[in-house]
């Protein structure tokens, strides 16, 4: 039984079919248009009310103070590298504890594929784990401890009575 689709038939619809590029240019287009459709929709029917709240920065709910290009420490962005560096050895666990964990290719090399892997797995966690060590050792995990001067004031009140107030709070 032929099916017809508008005149074709579905065996005339084998020869004339998309590659898989011109269906990627399909869903592409496809989403450029809902997206556009959705952010246009948006900005017609929305309500248009500005006012001098509105059009300040927000930041958390508070009001900025200084300036935006003020410095800051390196020791965040030291961080936030070891961080990443840590993030990316777990996006390389992931794949590989499922390769390594493949029945069918352990028993194709009588074991040897399970040897490679964990000892390939070992050298990459050895490496990262120098990494760390060089970054602990050089004193980037390190964060200085700010220094608070007490100051001695002169009062009346006895200083019992603040180790009082202390315990009953502590």
């Amino acid at each position: 039984m032929m099916l017809r689709m508008s005149g074709l038939s579905l065996k005339g619809m084998e020869n004339s079919a998309l590659s898989g590029f011109g269906e990627v240019l399909i869903f592409i287009i496809g989403g450029i248009i809902f997206l556009s459709g959705g952010l246009i929709t948006a900005w017609l029917i929305r309500p248009s009310r500005p006012n001098e709240e509105k059009l300040t920065t927000y930041e958390s709910g508070e009001e900025p103070l200084g300036n935006a290009w003020g410095r800051i420490n390196i020791r965040f962005y030291l961080v936030a590298l070891i961080f990443l560096l840590f993030e990316v050895e777990t996006v390389f666990l992931f794949p590989w504890a499922t390769v390594f964990g493949d029945k069918e290719l352990m028993e194709q090399t009588n074991g040897s594929w399970g040897w490679y892997t964990l000892i390939e797995m070992f050298v990459f966690l050895g490496i990262l784990g120098l990494g760390l060590a060089y970054a602990w050792a050089k004193g980037f995990l390190n964060w200085p401890k700010p220094h608070v001067d007490k100051e001695d004031i002169k009062t009346s009140v006895p200083g019992s009575l603040y180790d009082k107030i202390n315990e009953k709070y502590a």
